[in-house]
């Protein structure tokens, strides 16, 4: 198979041996992976695969089935899926738990489909699971047009709950008014904790959903109703911050801080499953879909980064081998 691998310089496309599913995986014939940020920073040296886990980068993959382990059931030769992984799918294949593959619904471009598990996966388990995100409720999103947020302001409209987005720059901001954001803010320009307190008459918001972290930790609380909850998801402004206790007991707040990648695979599973049952529904009749910024060739994987790291993306960037 064809492989990206790296080193301090530079991501080569590599020959390597062609996997082969164990008992309860799936081989999969990548049509696209995903482009994450936890894929930078694992580059970086930052944030390493758990043991185990594929040394090459990718954590999300769409494409065919082509073969499946023993004791597999629900998935055949030939089906259209996607999967989450803890890594490998930046490659030509890849084997994944078949409780982390979902069938990628009719419709839905099986590219584009690569751009889903992590996201939805990420989203649904912090903003569903955790927090409990109601029909009717606010949520707020930090980031608006990322690969998280543009997925949590689609599923969280589709659920029927008002959406707050911030976004930077007019770009950006008319994006998320297109994904269908109630009340979108710059936050370039804009003061959030103001603008959100005055649309919902000083009530505040039920649920955040938030990829800044500690600079934005204590204005979270401002704008968070009683009972509310905090998703923290990514920690781009640093991992330390300092919490005021009294406002987070006065306001009975719950803060939950989460990854992905290192959890335990029957937790993995837990969260596919839910998936399945709660946002997959919507990605099927067309109210929640994969949001592509780009979709560039293997051999890109360089320029994919860049774009990332520059932050100018909307939705995810695409990788195809």
């Amino acid at each position: 198979m064809r492989a990206i691998t790296f080193d301090d310089t530079a991501m080569t496309v590599t020959e390597l041996p062609d996997p082969t599913p164990d008992a309860g995986e799936v081989l999969i014939e990548v049509a696209a992976a995903g482009v994450n940020n936890a894929d930078l920073q694992q580059r970086a040296g930052n944030y390493p695969p758990p043991p185990g886990a594929s040394e090459i980068l990718g954590l999300e993959v769409s494409g065919t089935v082509r073969a499946v382990g023993a004791a597999v059931t629900g998935f055949a030769v030939g089906d259209r899926v996607c999967a989450l992984l803890s890594g490998g799918g930046y490659a030509s294949l890849v084997v994944a738990p078949a409780t982390q593959v979902l069938p990628v619904p009719d419709g839905v471009d099986l590219v584009e489909a690569a751009g889903l598990p992590e996201a939805a996966c990420t989203v649904y388990s912090n903003i569903g699971m955790l927090a409990g995100l109601r029909p009717g409720q606010t949520l707020l999103v930090h980031g608006g047009t990322g690969g998280m947020g543009s997925h949590a302001v689609l599923w969280a409209k589709a659920l029927g709950a008002t959406v707050i987005a911030t976004s930077g720059g007019e770009r950006k901001v008319r994006a998320s008014e297109e994904l269908g954001a109630d009340l979108v803010i710059d936050h370039r320009t804009e003061d959030f904790v103001e603008r959100v307190l005055a649309f919902t008459d000083g009530a505040g918001v039920d649920v955040v959903l938030d990829v800044v972290g500690p600079s934005y930790l204590d204005r979270n609380l401002q704008v968070l109703a009683p009972n509310g909850h905090v998703a923290v998801i990514a920690s781009g402004s640093g991992t330390k911050a300092e919490l005021d206790l009294g406002a987070m007991m006065r306001k009975r707040a719950t803060i939950s801080g989460t990854t992905l990648r290192a959890r335990p695979s029957a937790e993995k599973a837990a969260i596919v499953e839910a998936v399945r049952y709660n946002v997959w529904p919507f990605v099927a009749d067309g109210r929640v879909w994969p949001v592509i910024d780009s979709v560039l060739p293997l051999a890109s994987a360089d320029e994919a980064h860049r774009r990332v790291r520059d932050g100018e993306v909307i939705g995810k960037v695409l990788l195809t081998p």
